[in-house]
């Protein structure tokens, strides 16, 4: 069974850092899922306002059936971290364990 890395990296708005890691605090004590290992939250090195989350599944299966998942709450932080996020900042990465 092959892990999964799903990565999302992108930058805040420079006057929203504070309002991010509020966010990105309850997300993180809420972010509970079947299969989900870890989530970790990096602020890349010398880009004060650039952070890449990251989601460590335990098999494809675990990544797939993340999107499923129907808690409110859950959505509106999700939502809410996309609003304060530069436009067309947003990357996504998804690695695929092979060994």
């Amino acid at each position: 069974m092959s892990k999964v890395i799903f990565s999302v990296q992108y930058e805040i708005l420079e006057d929203k850092k504070d309002e991010y890691l509020r966010t990105i605090n309850e997300l993180k004590n809420l972010l509970k899922a079947e299969g989900l290992e870890s989530y970790i939250v990096y602020e890349v090195k010398g880009k004060s306002n650039q952070f890449q989350e990251q989601y460590l599944f335990s098999s494809e299966e675990a990544f797939e059936n993340f999107d499923d998942n129907e808690d409110e709450r859950l959505n509106i932080l999700i939502n809410k971290i996309s609003e304060l996020a530069i436009e067309h900042s947003t990357k996504y990465t998804t690695l695929r364990e092979l060994i």
